[in-house]
């Protein structure tokens, strides 16, 4: 798809590469400024991307707080007004208001291990909320199975152990790979790096999360430690078809995400 205007073309292809970015506009200008009411520039992680809202001290300081936006990993806008004098430093005596809209920007991510049935459903409900999903296997033919989305990662990789070395401390972490057996080694390497995640859930029954305690104990990890994780998965709603196993998971991780919201944010 091509566009006559260069910015709306920029800010698409960064919009379908998925990466994290920040479009700055310059909503009002008065007296001596450096830019035009309505100048616009892109800014990414590696810092100006298209664009300019005026170049030198107001560019710099512009894209230093555009990362910082970045940087918190959630949605976020801000509005800004800057005397050019005695908030940025220059000569000039005008002043300027600016406007940062930040995009692919999900400050939820969850990250399932496993591509089979049910994780197929829930990859497909969640990309339909406010997130980001990674999907890991070591089969590639079931990620192929998975839809093409900004928000989805899939990522290859025949010991998923070595991938848990990546996660951040905020994931939301499922277990869901083809049985108690691959799932107690991703666990006991999550207790192994002394990671604290919201949420851990491994999909199985009250007997799998006894054995699974039972073989992580044995395995040198404390009991306490080795209880902090969920099994079964999912609140007690719907029958055992991947798709409603998948909504029952669903609710819980938001049911999970709102209450430490409100421990955030009382």
């Amino acid at each position: 798809m091509t566009y006559t205007n260069k910015f709306v073309e920029k800010l698409a292809e960064l919009d379908q590469s998925g990466e994290p970015f920040v479009a700055v506009t310059m909503i009002d200008a008065v007296g001596s400024t450096p830019q035009d009411a309505g100048s616009k520039m892109l800014v990414h992680g590696n810092g100006l991307a298209f664009g300019t809202v005026g170049g030198g001290r107001v560019e710099k300081k512009s894209i230093d707080l555009a990362l910082q936006l970045l940087s918190k990993r959630g949605p976020s806008t801000k509005f800004v007004e800057w005397n050019l004098q005695t908030d940025v430093g220059m000569t000039c005596g005008g002043v300027v208001r600016l406007y940062f809209e930040t995009f692919n920007l999900h400050q939820w991510h969850v990250v399932i291990f496993g591509a089979g049935h049910v994780a197929q459903a829930l990859v497909r409900g969640l990309l339909q909320l406010d997130c980001r999903v990674t999907c890991i296997d070591g089969r590639q033919e079931w990620l192929d199975r998975l839809p093409i989305s900004n928000q989805l990662t899939t990522c290859f990789a025949k010991d998923p152990t070595t991938c848990v070395g990546n996660l951040a401390d905020s994931d939301f972490i499922l277990c869901m790979t083809m049985g108690h057996v691959t799932d107690r080694p991703i666990l006991e390497q999550i207790f192994r790096d002394e990671c604290h995640f919201p949420y851990v859930g491994v999909i199985g029954s009250r007997a799998k999360r006894k054995v699974l305690i039972r073989e992580l104990t044995a395995a040198g990890i404390s009991t306490d430690r080795a209880e902090q994780f969920e099994c079964p998965i999912g609140l007690a709603v719907g029958n055992n078809q991947p798709n409603e196993i998948a909504i029952s998971i669903m609710a819980q991780l938001l049911q999970r995400r709102d209450q430490l919201a409100q421990v955030r944010h009382p």
